[in-house]
Formats: structure tokens, sequence, C-alpha cells
């Protein structure tokens, strides 16, 4: 079975489609979305299985016209999703972990955002796992395909921080 193949079928899956982003029609559909966006995909494998998938979009920070440049792609958007057969091993919470050290420590980004629906429990927990912090909670401010207007959360962690909780804790 190819990537595409098995990212396809744990992304029908209610529970993982219903917080996703982008549900395709079919299978053509999801083919066309995932080219579209395979620059900012990464797969989680398991003995040799894809058991999720990341995305890590990098994208420029805000700044102000005169510091602009340095803000260009100093910032990711973190995304995820892991088949829920897999949930409660610790996968999703590792995945996640090396994504971040990719984005401060390969990628040398100053920060990671994580956008979610507040209602999506299993990725408010995972990203208060990882050392996000919450930044900012809206209030009817994302427009659900099922469920309406529902409020929306979003996660944050900059690099300095980030590096903080990576240093070992002292026993005293």
């Amino acid at each position: 079975m190819t990537h595409e193949s098995a990212m396809w079928v744990y992304r029908q899956i209610p529970e993982v489609s219903k917080w996703g982003s982008w549900q395709p029609a079919d299978q053509s559909d999801w083919h066309i979305l995932l080219q579209k966006r395979l620059r900012d995909v990464l797969v989680i494998e398991l003995d040799g299985q894809v058991v999720g998938d990341l995305m890590v979009k990098v994208e420029d920070a805000w700044g102000q016209r005169e510091v602009a440049d340095g803000a260009r792609s100093m910032q990711a958007e973190l995304g995820w999703a892991l088949d829920p057969r897999m949930g409660g091993q610790g996968f999703a919470t590792e995945a996640v972990g090396e994504a971040l050290r990719l984005c401060f420590e390969d990628l040398q980004l100053h920060r990671v955002v994580a956008e979610m629906f507040a209602a999506n429990e299993p990725s408010r927990r995972l990203a208060e796992r990882i050392g996000m912090r919450l930044e900012h909670h809206g209030v009817r401010d994302s427009l659900h395909r099922d469920l309406g207007w529902i409020d929306g959360i979003g996660w944050a962690i900059p690099a300095d921080e980030w590096k903080c909780q990576q240093e070992p804790k002292k026993a005293y």
C-alpha cells in the first residue's frame, strides 16, 4: 500500500475526518489535495506502516515593514492526524515532538503554532503535552463543515521556550 493510500484509509475514519481542515470527496480528490500539500507533509511510520501524518508548513511571522525580511520563513504551522487505532501509545506525542525539534534545531525557526477547533479534545491534549501554550480562544470564529460556527483555539511555542523544556531537570 502506498503512503497516499494508507493516509486515505485512516483519514476516512469519522473521528479523524471530523476535525480535519480538508475532507476529500473521493480518492481522486484526495490525490489532488495531497499533491498540492505534499511539500508540507511528513508521514508517521511504525514498522513500515503509515500510522499518521504531520503538516509542517513554514510561513512568514508578522513583522513591521522595516524588519519584515527578518520575519520571512521564521514560523511554522503544525497539524497532525493519527490513526485512532494507534492512539494512547505515545506515537503522536513522539512524532509532533520530533517535528518541533526539526523546526527549531534543523530549520532554525523562531516560533511554531497550531490552530484547531476548541472541541477537538485529543488535539488540545497533544498541544499541551508537547509544551505549547494556549494563546487565543476565539468564540464562534471557526466554521466547521458539520457543526457550523464553533470556537477555535491557537497554541504556540517560541524556540527559546522549547529549548528550555529540552534541558534536563536538575535533581535536588
